[in-house]
Parts: C-alpha cells; structure tokens; sequence
C-alpha cells in the first residue's frame, strides 16, 4: 500500500552564507503515519535536515514539502508538533506540567485567559497518553528527565498535530527512561497514526520499534531497515543497540 507523503525532499542542499555545505542532493520520502528514525554523526547534517522539514530554514536549492506544500509556506502550523534540542529549553521556571501541555494548545485556536472545555479534554488526554496523569499538577523542573521529556511531547501532542518531530530527545536520559520513551513513541505512533521523525546521534531507545533508518552524513547515505545499516559504517559520536 502507497502511503501518502507527510515529508518529501527532492534534490535539497543547504548551506549557510559564507559558510560549508551542510547537506547535499537529499532526496527523502515519508510516508504518512510512518515512525522514521534519522540518525547520523554530530554535525552530519540530521538537525538541518529537520529543520528544512519543519520550514524553519529554506534549501538553498531543491524543493521540500509537508502533506504537499511548500515547507517554508506550510499553512497549518498546529499540525506540527516540535520536540527541540533538551540545550534550547529551559526547564527550571515554576510550572506544572498542566501549564506547559496547556501552552501546546495555543496553536490549535486562539484563547485569552481562560481554557475552553475542548482545550481542557485536549490537554488531559495528552498527559494521559504520556502517563503522567499522577504528576499534573506538579512543577516540570521537580520531575525526572524521562518525565520531562514526556511532559514536552504531551505539549506537542495537545495540539493534535499529524507530524511529531524530536530532535536529541534522549539527551540526559537514563537507559531506563530512553527504553520506556521508545515505547511510548511507538504506542502514539500505532494508536494515533502522527508520523514521527525521531532525530539522534544514537537510536537503541527506537531500533526495534522503527522499520526504517536515515543515515545523514553531508546527505542521505543510507535509507532501510535498521538491521540493512552497513557495518562498516561507525562514528565516535554514534551509539547503537
């Protein structure tokens, strides 16, 4: 069965002024409710490749699109969901983790003040599915990493969206927690049917829930099962189950 594409890149490169080319010739296809897992070496290109997705960069030549349009013109934001890089957030200002699902909900419709009742169902269904139903009311710095980063990708879910992207979401995880959130990626993948781009120098937390890898290396070098990845292929910076 043909999906219908959530993301294509035909023939993108990328590289910012007066500097190297960050990625060459890419050309990539997901499909949707695909669980994709794009990995590569520190500086190889994966975070750029995301970002080209998410239409917060423009290719500098070639063409990417989301569920068909233009990346950079996608006219509906709230239907994307955006875990960043664990070093781009701050994660000690007092809040619950109620306040911060609640603040996924601000895309899906405008509000001042208080929350409709659709909005409440919303949020209350997202940190359920995340498991942290028992700690919603409890402020997001006095949680574990895990848990944060569920509590980030309950926000991302609030606002329904049908492409979920993380970016490093394993960053200053236990192994324990790393496991517990491929499972949980997997879960919302199955249950949901959002396409999700998972994006890390190391991919064991996901290896056995996903059926398909992208290798970025200055551009697309590989594209297949996991268990197809070349062995020849190691990098200081990149680990693997």
């Amino acid at each position: 069965m043909h999906l219908a594409s959530a993301v294509e890149l035909r023939g993108v490169s990328f590289g910012y002024p007066g500097g190297a080319e960050v990625l060459r010739d890419a050309d990539l296809r997901v499909g949707t409710g695909e669980f994709v897992a794009i990995a590569g070496p520190n500086g190889g290109g994966k975070t750029t490749l995301l970002r080209l997705v998410l239409g917060l960069e423009s290719p500098t030549s070639g063409t990417v699109l989301l569920h068909g349009e233009r990346a950079d013109r996608f006219s509906q934001r709230s239907r994307l969901g955006y875990l960043a890089q664990r070093a781009q957030l701050r994660l000690d200002a007092p809040v619950t983790v109620r306040e911060v699902v609640a603040a996924g909900r601000l895309p899906a419709g405008p509000f001042l003040g208080r929350l409709r009742a659709e909005d409440r169902r919303h949020i209350g269904e997202a940190i359920e599915r995340v498991g942290l139903a028992d700690r919603a009311d409890m402020e997001l710095r006095r949680l574990s990493g895990g848990q944060q980063q569920r509590a980030l990708i309950a926000k991302a879910l609030a606002s329904e969206p049908s492409l979920l992207a993380l970016d490093e979401p394993t960053t200053g995880v236990d192994a324990e927690s790393q496991e517990a959130l491929g499972e949980l990626l997997s879960h919302l993948n199955a249950e949901l049917g959002v396409t999700i781009l998972y994006v890390s120098h190391e991919f064991g937390a996901v290896e056995q829930h996903v059926k398909r890898i992208v290798l970025v290396r200055g551009g697309i070098v590989f594209d297949g099962a996991p268990g197809e990845l070349p062995g020849v292929w190691h990098d200081p910076s990149h680990v693997h189950a």
